[in-house]
């Protein structure tokens, strides 16, 4: 079963990274940015496994015209299998920052919904790599034409299908966490 859900998430991941690389080319840039970290720099351990496992700081532009709501899609390119950090959608088309820690394992994200991350829980898991490798942390914030009809908990697979027609904009930002 381990083994099927792995596959389904590495199916979902895909989609999203294949629908991102065409909406990237086709639709506009955001600028996205962060007090945690630095585009290419290094995570702060507080926002990992090894400390609480905060939610970066993600500082959001005007999204372009239409724009009803954004998703969020965190994930480790650097995995032996396809695995998503976080999944947010339905965050408000008006949102221009989401604090440090606004999701943790105990806190949810206020007015938006979470999906299931690779570690089956619900909202942002912070990485946590094996000892000793460098891993990228892509942040994905799509803005759509649509709010997701999409319940807390939704899967990979899910908010793929969600947005799949609905990306206005794309913007990323990429972290590097390595554990000691």
């Amino acid at each position: 079963m381990r083994c099927c859900k792995r596959t389904l998430l590495s199916f979902a991941l895909l989609v999203l990274q294949t629908g991102a690389a065409c909406a990237w080319q086709s639709h506009a840039a955001l600028p996205i940015s962060s007090a945690s970290f630095t585009d290419g720099g290094t995570i702060p351990a507080k926002l990992s496994c090894d400390g609480a496992d905060l939610s970066p700081d993600i500082r959001l532009p005007t999204p372009p015209s239409g724009t009803r709501s954004f998703a969020i899609v965190v994930e480790d390119p650097d995995a032996p299998v396809a695995f998503a950090h976080w999944l947010a959608y339905g965050i408000s088309a008006d949102t221009r920052e989401l604090q440090e820690g606004a999701s943790t394992p105990s806190q949810r994200l206020e007015h938006a919904a979470e999906g299931v991350n690779g570690f089956g829980r619900i909202g942002y898991g912070g990485p946590c790599p094996p000892s000793g490798s460098t891993h990228h942390y892509v942040f994905h914030i799509y803005a759509l034409d649509t709010v997701p009809a999409l319940p807390s908990g939704a899967s990979a697979q899910q908010v793929s299908t969600a947005i799949q027609g609905h990306v206005l904009a794309e913007g990323r930002i990429t972290g590097l966490y390595t554990r000691n």
